[in-house]
């Protein structure tokens, strides 16, 4: 992997506030990672230094191996999870939303 871009997701997780989330999406939006899934192997390799509990899946929920620990250290930021999933509409980080594409004016 390119060491540049394996940097700028390190810099890019390292960015999300305390008490907000972001996707495996979001991230590599962002760091202009060309997949979610190098996102999350960045965070396995090297990602022990970094907020890593910050980053979720695309539906809110953690990767089940991690899911316990990851929840614990959210909840003590003040991210509170429904049944295992985080309401990315409250908790994700603003920076990661993406701007609602304009649409076209209706005819009525």
């Amino acid at each position: 992997m390119d060491e540049e871009l394996h940097e700028m997701i390190r810099a890019v997780v390292r960015k999300i506030p305390r008490g907000r989330v972001a996707t495996y999406g979001d991230v590599a939006d962002i760091a202009r990672a060309p997949s979610p899934r190098l996102v999350g192997a960045v965070l396995n390799q090297d990602g022990h230094d970094l907020p890593w509990h910050r980053v979720l899946r695309a539906n809110g929920t953690c990767a089940p191996h991690i899911a316990d620990q990851q929840l614990q250290l959210l909840r003590e930021e003040g991210v509170v999870a429904d049944g295992g999933k985080v309401d990315l509409r409250t908790y994700r980080w603003e920076d990661a939303v993406k701007e609602k594409a304009e649409e076209p004016p209706a005819l009525w």
